[in-house]
């Protein structure tokens, strides 16, 4: 049975829950936030069918991708919509104009992360845009399953390590299946999210930290509702992204105000957190899905450094690295309304590590999880510290990447004269 004494050993993909005959595991909450299987032992029999869905006992081989691509939409409205270049968009659509169906994240109405489905076109607004935060895949693998038996094309999007959980739980390859996952960082716990995101709306309600309408300063008793939120925020520009949260309220004649509070990434207390790994799953310090081990068909992330590597592309409205590990991924990125650039490998992990690295476990990680700082933003603004060694090799390497293209770019220029 599945017994979880080092929490490192779980990712959490609910593969075991839902492979489970006898219904006798389910998932429980621990102190950091996070969700890990509990065996009812009184019904257990001992199957093992949970141990053998289990990615990280059944660890795959890594592997290279077939192709690699620099990739934009070609519909600029999605594009702007998307945390990148809106790829995972153009790819959904072909699904589903070919009858199929697209299971991806989103938020519930208490602003939680799941994973659901759709079988429509306007459906896919819901899972378009990032969500940093580990999602409940609950029994979607089931239905998978049941979409692929009757016939229907399926698209399934999530983590490395959710894509894994779900090829593990399938244990067949099916040839209307198609699977993609994004270059992961890692997953920051859903109880954080939930204290954080509670605490951020009071601070903004608040007039002395924050400036909001006249009407909303004049209340000393505020009801106000989330219509919204963006990690990924382009106002300010794709390489400037901000968190954005849409909200609203009510004045004494019943009338709605909306009203945004919008941060810069190094400003939002949440994506600093994020950034700095301390609140990721253990799983995520060594994660067991990288290097293409998740079986994917296509892998999906930012192209960071595209304003050295192909400077004709970069407008700062987000272009897609994209990464075709399969032939059924280089077919759906053909059929898809997407441009794409050949580009090579090594171009794409030098920008983004995490596709083959595991995030370092910050000293002060659990100093957070265990301080008795009320203040849920205190203690990230206490705890929250990218380690100088990483600040100094980002600068270093942004600097030395500029001279080089600059260098490139005079050589060119004396060979064309």
């Amino acid at each position: 049975m599945i017994e979880i004494i080092d929490k490192k050993n779980c990712c959490g993909c609910w593969a075991c829950v839902q492979r489970c005959p006898k219904q006798c595991i389910s998932m429980i909450e621990d102190d950091e936030g996070f969700l890990y299987p509990k065996v009812d032992k009184d019904i257990c029999i001992n199957c093992h069918l949970c141990e053998y869905v289990c990615p990280i006992i059944n660890t795959d081989a890594p592997r290279k991708p077939l192709e690699t691509y620099a990739a934009i939409n070609k519909n600029e409205q999605i594009r702007l919509e998307s945390s990148s270049g809106g790829i995972f968009s153009a790819i959904a659509e072909y699904i589903i104009n070919d009858g199929g169906v697209v299971f991806g994240a989103k938020f519930n109405d208490k602003w939680e992360v799941i994973h659901d489905y759709t079988e429509t076109i306007d459906g896919l607004a819901q899972f378009r845009g990032s969500k940093y935060v580990q999602s409940q895949i609950g029994d979607n693998y089931k239905k998978v399953k049941q979409f692929l038996t009757s016939g229907r094309k399926v698209l399934f999007s999530g983590t490395p390590c959710q894509i894994a959980g779900l090829k593990h739980f399938l244990k067949k390859e099916y040839e209307n299946l198609l699977t993609v996952d994004f270059i992961c960082h890692g997953v920051p716990s859903p109880g954080v999210w939930r204290k954080y995101l509670k605490e951020e709306v009071a601070l903004i309600c608040n007039p002395k930290n924050t400036v909001l309408p006249r009407s909303i300063h004049e209340r000393d008793d505020l009801n106000v509702t989330i219509e919204g939120i963006s990690f990924r925020n382009k106002t300010l520009g794709w390489k400037k992204y901000s968190f954005a949260l849409d909200l609203s309220t009510t004045n004494e004649s019943g009338e709605k105000i909306q009203f945004c509070s919008r941060k810069h990434l190094h400003e939002n207390l949440f994506l600093k957190g994020f950034l700095a790994n301390l609140f990721l799953r253990p799983s995520c310090y060594d994660c067991p899905a990288k290097c293409g081990k998740s079986g994917s068909d296509i892998t999906l992330g930012d192209f960071w450094g595209i304003d050295r590597v192909m400077p004709e592309l970069d407008d700062d409205r987000g272009t897609s690295a994209v990464l075709a590990n399969t032939p059924v991924g280089i077919e759906a990125l053909q059929q898809a309304c997407v441009n794409l650039w050949d580009t090579e490998y090594g171009r794409i992990l030098r920008c983004n590590p995490a596709l083959e690295h595991s995030p370092r476990v910050p000293r002060n990680r659990a100093n957070f999880f265990v301080s008795r700082q009320r203040s849920l933003v205190k203690k990230i603004c206490r705890y929250a510290h990218r380690p100088i060694i990483v600040q100094i090799k980002n600068i270093a390497y942004n600097l030395l990447g500029q001279t080089i293209y600059n260098k490139l770019k005079q050589i060119r220029s004396k060979q064309r004269k």
